[in-house]
């Protein structure tokens, strides 16, 4: 996905640092994404779930908050009040490039954050929270002994995650005195979260109350194993289809007319692991799927493989063309059912000499319905005339160019 860089003005004049991650094809919407406390823009599960929202057609800004990652200021003179004017000013950054955000994501305690914010923001649609807590003060549980010493020295540094950090007594003050339940009763917006049952930092109780408290419609999706910091690729995966799905529900976007030349869009294959082979398959901002190999070829086994994906193409325009035929015959077909399998085996006209090897296709069509042998003899023979059986039969002619 191409990701520009960008600097707005924060709360205290300093600037702060973002990504914008934008879809290759056209821009339907906007996203703003809020990271966890301490976290910045750059961890994993903001990278993958804008990388899923951009190949849907959302645009997604990530910022560092104020004192974090690339971002100027001092933490340690933040509160969470700060924090909520970073994300309204991030928001209004957005706005003046005519990308005013319809969708906030927040996790942690920047779920805390966009559920105190998103009433402030006429353009938001939907909210989305990732392991938040329904009392921002949740977060000072993480302070433990420091609590004592920034109380009476007004600042100290807490050990977060392996990572030292200074806290002052203005933080600790301005959380313990907010409260989330009114802003998310009276949200106004689609609400989905997301939690993990064994989050070990935020309890999924917050989960229980933040639904208790909201209105609908909203949704609640459990994350089952997952870390507090969604980890795992594949945790941080399915939360980005997750969110890529519900989303599209409930904002306003319209699929693009397609590009001339190709009267069903593009396909576009993004790589989603390095590692392995995992592939992220967008048709279009609705539809997406993942393609993989089998574990035993050095995959994992998270998609169908390419050859899957052509046996697929295969079994649905044979399936799609006999019940096609049969409506319009109005014969009594009641189901069809197509089974493919694929091949490769001896070329019967190799050259001598030669140990060529042709693609087999063996497709089995089941027929449901009271059907006659001669109308069951005839569809079989219109599978034959489906289009993708005569583009795999003729020579199909493919031209590879490189990108820019």
């Amino acid at each position: 996905m191409p990701t520009e860089r960008l600097t707005f003005t924060g709360h205290d004049g300093s600037e702060l640092a973002a990504r914008l991650d934008l879809p290759e094809g056209p821009h339907l919407a906007t996203a703003l994404f809020a990271h966890c406390f301490t976290c910045s823009k750059d961890i994993p599960a903001a990278r993958r779930i804008a990388a899923r929202l951009a190949g849907a057609g959302i645009a997604v800004l990530r910022f560092d908050f104020t004192g974090l990652g690339h971002s100027g200021g001092e933490f340690e003179n933040t509160t969470f009040t700060s924090n909520t004017t970073d994300l309204l000013l991030a928001a209004e950054a957005l706005a003046a490039r005519d990308m005013a955000p319809s969708l906030l994501i927040g996790h942690s305690l920047g779920g805390a954050a966009v559920l105190a914010t998103a009433r402030k923001i006429d353009s938001v649609r939907a909210v989305v929270t990732i392991g938040a807590p329904f009392d921002p003060a949740h977060v000072t549980h993480n302070f433990g002994d420091a609590l004592t010493e920034i109380d009476k020295n007004g600042v100290a540094e807490v050990n977060l995650g392996g990572r030292p950090i200074r806290i002052g007594k203005d933080f600790v003050e301005n959380v313990n005195a907010e409260t989330l339940q009114t802003e998310i009763a009276q949200l106004h917006r689609a609400l989905l979260i997301l939690h993990a049952p064994r989050d070990a930092v935020v309890g999924i109780e917050n989960a229980g109350r933040i639904f208790s408290a909201a209105k609908h419609p909203k949704s609640f999706v459990t994350l089952d194993e997952a870390d507090h910091l969604i980890s795992r690729p594949r945790d941080a995966e399915y939360a980005a289809q997750v969110i890529a799905a519900w989303a599209t529900r409930y904002l306003d976007i319209k699929a693009p007319a397609p590009p001339p030349g190709a009267p069903e869009g593009i396909v576009r294959v993004t790589e989603a692991d390095p590692d392995g082979f995992l592939q992220d398959v967008y048709s279009g901002p609705r539809h997406h799927t993942l393609a993989d190999e089998p574990a035993a070829y050095g995959g994992t086994d998270r998609g169908m493989s390419p050859y899957g994906f052509l046996s697929a193409g295969l079994g649905a325009c044979t399936s799609m063309t006999i019940r096609m035929y049969a409506r319009r015959k109005g014969w009594p077909l009641t189901q069809v059912r197509v089974e493919v399998c694929h091949d490769k085996v001896h070329a019967q006209d190799a050259k001598a000499g030669q140990d060529a090897r042709a693609d087999m296709f063996k497709r089995t069509v089941y027929l449901d319905g009271d059907l006659s042998d001669d109308q069951r003899a005839r569809l079989l023979a219109i599978a034959d005339k489906c289009p993708v059986h005569r583009t795999l039969e003729a020579s199909a002619r493919i031209e590879t160019i490189l990108a820019d």
